[in-house]
């Protein structure tokens, strides 16, 4: 897998929310013109888009914002049973100190941070346009 692509209507916003993640900022670009039309399917499209890399590299993801056309709602406040890509999920080493770094950005606790066994912390929260994303400490 190369990367996963979310279109937002707040790149800068979740540009600085997936690096107070952990995330690197690897790339910004504006995309436009037959090329990217033919690949995406929207005629007349112009997008911003910022690539986010993991520390070790290993993954991405793309975040487009549309300036033509116009962005569609794809019920981005939908529940985790909703068809479709729904979560993204990291593990990280301290899950209070990654929902507080995350707070001034947005993050939303979607209900709690459980525990599983002996085995890790968990929660989801929500974040720029709605976005998923689950927490997961393992214990060591």
């Amino acid at each position: 897998m190369h990367h996963v692509g979310m279109t937002v209507t707040d790149l800068a916003a979740a540009v600085a929310f997936f690096e107070a993640l952990g995330m690197e900022l690897e790339g910004k670009a504006h995309m436009e013109g037959e090329f990217v039309d033919g690949v995406i399917g929207l005629g007349g499209s112009s997008s911003d888009i910022a690539m986010m890399k993991t520390p070790d590299d290993r993954y991405r993801i793309e975040f487009s914002q549309f300036q033509t056309p116009r962005s569609i709602d794809g019920s981005s406040r939908a529940p985790i049973n909703a068809l479709g890509l729904r979560h993204v999920a990291f593990v990280v080493d301290d899950l209070d100190d990654t929902l507080a770094r995350l707070e001034p950005h947005g993050a939303e606790l979607v209900r709690n941070v459980e525990t599983y066994e002996d085995v890790l912390r968990t929660c989801y929260v929500r974040g720029p346009e709605g976005v998923l994303v689950e927490l997961c400490q393992y214990f060591r």
